[in-house]
């Protein structure tokens, strides 16, 4: 029987190329790109550029999530995070956007992070990057670009719900219905109300 990695192998000790540690990360980010993308898909096309009272649209943190992942993972163990050619303040600034113009740039940032962590290895874990000229360490980077992004799914999905009203399906599971989920915690999602 094969020994799994512990987790000081994984960051750094004598691994063998393996890629625990980079898949379970991979599975976060995963599951954080169909969290944004279910939510944006029941949020009505009249509110996707809508500002959440004086916060953001869906639209801009469609925007910014991609504008990071782009900006991040280009080039990621070579060149800094923050790339010239990146423009922050312009991925917040108010739009009016087709449905379809908005899923093509989610799909584009998270097309560049996953052409980034298929070629890593754990071994990769405790090299050197820098993002604004900050040295850190790649499983740091990584942890923050996951804890980044989820923060902002969190912010789409809580825009999109509250857009979406009533014919809002959970992406979790729903209020009143924890003992029947945990009677069967195996099963993928939870029929909507």
């Amino acid at each position: 029987m094969q020994r799994r990695s512990n987790a000081n192998e994984l960051l750094g000790q004598d691994t063998d190329l393996s890629r625990d540690f980079i898949a379970s990360i991979e599975g976060e980010y995963r599951r954080y790109e169909m969290l944004g993308t279910a939510a944006t898909a029941q949020c009505p096309d009249e509110y996707l550029c809508a500002a959440a009272g004086d916060g953001n649209s869906l639209a801009t943190l469609i925007w910014h999530v991609s504008g990071n992942l782009k900006s991040r993972f280009t080039d990621f163990m070579a060149s800094d995070g923050e790339k010239e050619w990146r423009n922050r303040d312009d991925e917040f600034a108010a739009r009016q956007v087709e449905r379809s113009e908005a899923e093509a740039k989610w799909a584009e940032g998270w097309s560049v992070l996953w052409d980034a962590l298929s070629g890593l290895t754990d071994n990769d874990l405790t090299r050197q990057i820098t993002i604004r000229g900050q040295g850190l360490v790649v499983h740091e980077a990584l942890h923050r670009s996951l804890a980044h992004t989820a923060s902002h799914v969190g912010q789409m999905q809580y825009i999109a719900k509250a857009y979406a009203g009533d014919a809002w399906a959970s992406l979790s599971i729903p209020p009143g219905q924890s003992a029947a989920y945990n009677m069967n915690p195996t099963r993928e999602k939870i029929p909507p109300k």
